[in-house]
């Protein structure tokens, strides 16, 4: 390393370290930095789970579509154990509901209110990745893209928005999720697992032919609700270490059990192919994985605080990551469709980003391609963030147009049009 090198790296440290002393000044004291953390992890789990656990192939005609290593490389289900963290999201969901509730009342501030604020910041993002893409749509295949690989990027990008709607509906019923846990404390968390193993035996069990294909519907609330409803008796101050402790060691056993005894699908998300699926909706294994998840994530809590408060640089990323949440998780895929499209059409068949996930020289080339995929992501953010925030430079009849853009992006996504 040259001094001039090491000279511009020690500047750029000093740099940093100065704007993370900035940032953990201004932080108040009151703030729950474990929350935050928990919910940088979550989140940061996602586009990593899915540029892991999702690939690209190369056609002969030079179209992309989707692949899965789950589909070849068993080792990759466990992965998928650390890489869908959807409980630690739902758990800092409903804790910050609660608490956001609480401060709104505390201001005068109707429940009306409340949920219309927390829905629009939510649903400006992505309104607003979807109506960039509903330009894309015809806009790419006039720039010569395959058909085909605009359609694989629009399901990609459409697929993790439904986290959204789930998110919005689970907040909607906040207060009767806090009065369910003011009189039923944990048994109204336990209530929701029996309702989701009951659904799973009227599915799996001796009679599952015999039931209509949409039983498994029943388990979309009570299946993420679960982890919210955690949340919310972890901020009414009803679950403690010693009901963390429960989550964990029972939802690990619960998760071995269903796993060695029952032969639940190992892996967290779907795989292509597979009979099961323990995702869509989710099943008795996800709420396992979720208490265990749980009861770690409020466990760690009070340590988790301590290292944050202690270390500024550490502070900084998390405090980054929460700002740019909607813009990480409504463009990550897009980013990854930036590296990939391009890629492809200039260097063909590329290892780890078009080539078949279906080999350790598959999964070595996708590690490799993190930072890059992680820097478009970062340029792309730079762009769309002006979405996160109000609309100021459009008029009403911009929104009007943005909304019906977004709406004919998603029938197009979903193959309705």
């Amino acid at each position: 390393m040259s001094l001039a090198t090491l000279r511009l790296a020690t500047l750029r440290l000093t740099t940093l370290r100065r704007a993370a002393l900035k940032v953990d000044a201004r932080t108040p004291a009151t703030r729950d930095r474990a929350l935050d953390g928990l919910r940088a992890i979550a989140l940061l789990a996602v586009p990593i789970g899915h540029w892991m656990l999702g690939g690209l192939t190369l056609s002969p005609d030079g179209a992309l579509h989707n692949a899965s290593p789950l589909s070849s490389l068993g080792f990759f289900a466990p992965i998928s154990w650390g890489l869908q963290l959807l409980g630690v999201f739902f758990l800092v969901g409903g804790h910050s509901s609660v608490r956001s509730l609480e401060r709104a009342h505390e201001k005068g501030i109707s429940y009306g209110g409340w949920l219309r604020a927390r829905t629009v910041r939510l649903l400006r993002p992505v309104l607003g990745v979807a109506a960039v893409w509903a330009v894309l749509v015809p806009l790419l295949p006039a720039l010569g893209v395959p058909g085909d690989t605009v359609h694989t990027g629009a399901t990609l990008v459409v697929q993790p928005l439904w986290y959204i709607g789930v998110y919005l509906a689970l907040t909607a019923i906040t207060p009767l999720c806090t009065a369910l846990g003011r009189r039923l404390g944990g048994w109204s968390a336990a209530l929701l697992m029996a309702v989701v193993a009951v659904v799973d035996l009227l599915r799996y069990g001796p009679w599952a032919e015999a039931m209509p294909s949409w039983v498994g519907l029943l388990n979309l609330l009570p299946g993420w609700l679960f982890g919210y409803q955690l949340g919310v008796l972890w901020a009414q101050g009803r679950l403690g270490r010693r009901g963390a402790r429960v989550l964990l060691l029972g939802g690990g056993l619960l998760f071995a059990v269903l796993l060695t005894v029952f032969h639940y699908p190992a892996s967290m998300v779907g795989v292509p192919g597979a009979e099961r699926t323990n995702s869509h909706p989710p099943s008795l294994l996800v709420l396992a994985l979720a208490s265990v998840q749980c009861g770690a994530a409020v466990l760690l809590r009070e340590r988790l605080g301590r290292l944050l408060a202690a270390r500024p640089l550490l502070w900084l990323p998390v405090v980054a990551v929460n700002l740019s949440a909607m813009t990480i998780f409504c463009w990550h895929q897009s980013a990854m469709l930036a590296v990939a499209v391009p890629g492809a059409a200039g260097l063909g068949a590329v290892p780890g980003l078009t080539t078949a996930p279906d080999s350790l020289g598959w999964v070595a080339g996708r590690l490799a391609l993190l930072p890059l995929l992680a820097a478009a992501l970062v340029a792309i953010g730079w762009f769309t963030r002006r979405f996160d925030g109000p609309w100021t430079a459009f008029s009403r009849g911009g929104k009007a147009l943005a909304g019906t853009a977004a709406a004919l992006f998603a029938a197009y996504a979903l193959g309705v049009v």
